[in-house]
């Protein structure tokens, strides 16, 4: 045990379970899950890898009881029937081999589920939907609430007689008993709408034939969003208030944040700091005096040892921060803070693919979710030289590695830093986060003796072959795009608009400070990602900010985290947004665009930036390729080198040298998956 953190590594005892440390997993879905309902092989790993890295309470993601009107996703897991048992026992019994206590959350969707999925209306307290441009519920019968009362506690009976160590029952984040709890979305006008004891009614007899069924001391963790943080729906202290009706049945609560409409409080955006949300948790336990455990952005083993040691909180729940990093825990334990592949709250892989897109999810600074660094127990069978030419994210993630497999590995990097785009977008205030993942991958390679670093070092042909490459990676990245418009390129030479580097240097130079950008006009052209940094640096600083795109939406292709926090920042701060319009030509101080509808129109800037989006950088590629045709060396081009992506590509890239390295017969995966 790290000696710094003693409070880490406390063990809890609630009724008569002990949890043998205060971190716990926090229920998210994955879409792992068969779809059938069932837990699949992958799904069943995902968790050891959690369970094995050392994390004290796993509580799994939210399963349904009752399908598949309650479902929440294509491939949601199901404890609505008992044919599920036998594969979560399964589970259980290989978590609780590594000591973990397990428990799983049982929920019902309510409104957030969908028609187009599950085939029939969405039921709710009542007609509201969930988030804006969702599908208009209808509202339960009483008969219908007596029925899922009892599917409740049929499936926390299950989840006991499965081995469970504990339940969790969701009361937030805009599923059924939020739906209830919450004003913002009851309307109902009989005994389950109105006043706040009619509200709770129906959780109040949820929680009663759950407790009836499982006993009394078999441990009741309850979460709920303690602000909702919408306009009409309950505050912190209508949350003390409410909790009153269910107290008595509850061992543990779980004090989150949010509903769908606030979800970049509910996923914890970027912006927000390690921890923010621990005086929620606190004023639970005053009031009753009972364990509380408590989610967002906890990464860092000094903030969770505080945050601990002050008592606010009892377990710190760790959700995206155990996809980043599944071995948290034991690195922790080891005192190896230095080696820890922290999240960095970009929500682009986990919330991004599963509520986005509807993928399983992954995860930007993880390659491999629910797989795990298998590879590092294999080995080249023959000697395999690898240069790598550029030391971004993408090139760090190949170069790493191909040394830990056994690879002889010289990257190469032109300026006198690693880390690339993302050590030089972390400079911005909302992004110090995405510092930490170069960080650890610094780190990652300074404890390879088989990878040699070579900074300010302009690779070229002559200087490759010198290494005697079997492998070269090509991991330049991306430049900012700068199309044929006329004036562009004029102006950003002369400095009268810039790119996202021009605008970060500008930052770190101390061109922008408050009293210089109140009231003046920052105009954008591009609401890509890169777009909306730019609005979200200036646009609290007093700037009047206009940000205009070709496509439809601002932010179209962003996460919903993202955009949810975009849209809250452009109502606080009156941005204007001007889409399907397209730049036509760029002056000294004015953007000109063509509307939706034809028309020419001149918008003046007194900061103009151009964030038309990345393009591939490859001044050696076209090189590499002619030099190596005729030989046996294997040119690899990754990341953005290959077209611009996000790091999460990227990052996939670099790991994917395996494949390269078996394809060249340097390694045998034997069936691995990377």
């Amino acid at each position: 045990m790290n000696k710094k953190y003693p409070k880490i590594f406390e063990p809890l005892t609630i009724k008569r379970t002990t949890i043998k440390n205060r971190i716990a997993m926090t229920p998210m879905g994955t879409n792992y899950g068969e779809t059938s309902g069932e837990m699949s092989n992958r799904h069943m790993n995902y968790y050891n890898l959690r369970s094995k890295g050392g994390t004290g309470l796993i509580i799994l993601e939210n399963a349904n009881v009752e399908y598949p009107v309650g479902s929440n996703g294509t491939s949601q897991i199901r404890i609505d029937h008992d044919s599920f048992m036998p594969r979560f026992y399964q589970l259980v019994e290989m978590l609780h081999k590594n000591g973990t206590t397990v428990a799983i959350q049982i929920n019902h969707a309510g409104a957030s589920a969908s028609s187009a999925r599950t085939g029939m209306e969405t039921v709710s307290s009542s007609n509201i939907p969930t988030k804006v441009g969702g599908e208009t519920p209808r509202p339960m019968t009483k008969e219908e609430i007596e029925h899922t009362v009892k599917k409740f506690g049929e499936a926390a009976k299950r989840a006991q007689d499965i081995g469970f160590d504990a339940v969790e029952l969701h009361l937030g984040h805009s599923y059924l008993m939020s739906q209830f709890i919450s004003p913002y979305y009851n309307k109902r006008t009989d005994e389950f709408g109105g006043s706040m004891e009619n509200r709770m009614r129906f959780p109040r007899m949820v929680l009663q034939e759950v407790r009836k069924k499982v006993g009394p001391w078999f441990p009741i963790i309850v979460r709920v969003s303690a602000e909702e943080r919408v306009e009409g729906g309950n505050t912190l202290e209508d949350t003390l208030k409410y909790l009153e009706y269910i107290d008595e049945f509850v061992d543990m609560y779980d004090v989150s944040c949010g509903l769908n409409p606030s979800l970049q409080y509910q996923i914890d955006s970027n912006f927000l700091p390690d921890g923010w949300r621990h005086y929620m948790a606190r004023a639970v336990k005053d009031k009753f005096g009972k364990p509380v455990m408590n989610a967002g952005n906890y990464r860092d083993p000094a903030v969770v040892e505080k945050i601990l040691e002050s008592g606010d909180v009892d377990i710190v729940g760790m959700g995206r921060g155990l996809i980043a990093e599944p071995d948290w825990v034991n690195k922790v334990a080891a005192g190896k803070e230095d080696n820890l592949r922290k999240c960095i709250s970009c929500n682009v892989g986990c919330a991004g693919n599963r509520i986005g897109v509807n993928r399983p999810i992954r995860c930007t600074v993880n390659p491999a979710v629910p797989e795990g660094d298998l590879y590092k127990k294999l080995n080249v069978n023959k000697n395999c030289n690898v240069v790598v030419v550029g030391g971004g994210t993408a090139g760090l993630e190949a170069a790493c590695t191909a040394a830990e497999v056994g690879c002889n590995v010289f990257l190469l990097e032109k300026s006198d830093h690693l880390g690339g785009l993302s050590t030089f977008i972390s400079d911005l205030p909302s992004k110090t986060r995405m510092k930490d993942f170069p960080k650890y991958l610094e780190n990652r390679a300074a404890g390879l003796d088989n990878l040699y670093v070579f900074l300010n070092t302009d690779a070229n042909v002559d200087m490759i072959k010198q290494f005697k490459p079997n492998i070269v990676v090509n991991a330049t990245g991306s430049v900012p795009l700068a199309p044929p418009i006329k004036g562009l390129k004029e102006n950003l030479e002369a400095g009268n608009v810039k790119d996202i580097f021009g605008m970060i240097n500008a930052v770190n130079n101390g061109e922008y400070p408050d009293e210089a950008c109140d009231g003046k006009e920052v105009v954008v052209v591009g609401g890509g990602s890169v777009g909306l940094d730019v609005v979200e640096y200036f646009a609290p600083k007093g700037a009047k900010c206009t940000i205009i795109d070709m496509l439809p939406q601002i932010g179209m292709l962003a996460d919903p985290i993202t955009k949810c926090s975009m849209r809250e920042t452009f109502d606080k701060y009156g941005v204007k947004e001007y889409v399907n319009t397209a730049l036509q030509e760029v002056k000294e101080n004015a953007f000109v665009v063509k509307t939706p509808d034809g028309e020419i129109v001149e918008i003046p800037f007194d900061y103009g930036f151009n964030c038309l989006g990345m393009r591939a950088n490859n001044p050696i590629l076209g090189n590499l390729q002619e030099a190596f045709k005729d030989t046996d060396v294997y040119v690899y081009p990754i990341g953005d080198s290959v077209r611009a992506r996000r790091i999460m590509e990227g990052t996939m890239d670099g790991r994917a040298i395996l494949n390269v390295l078996e394809s060249e017969g340097f390694l045998d995966l034997d069936g691995i998956s990377v």
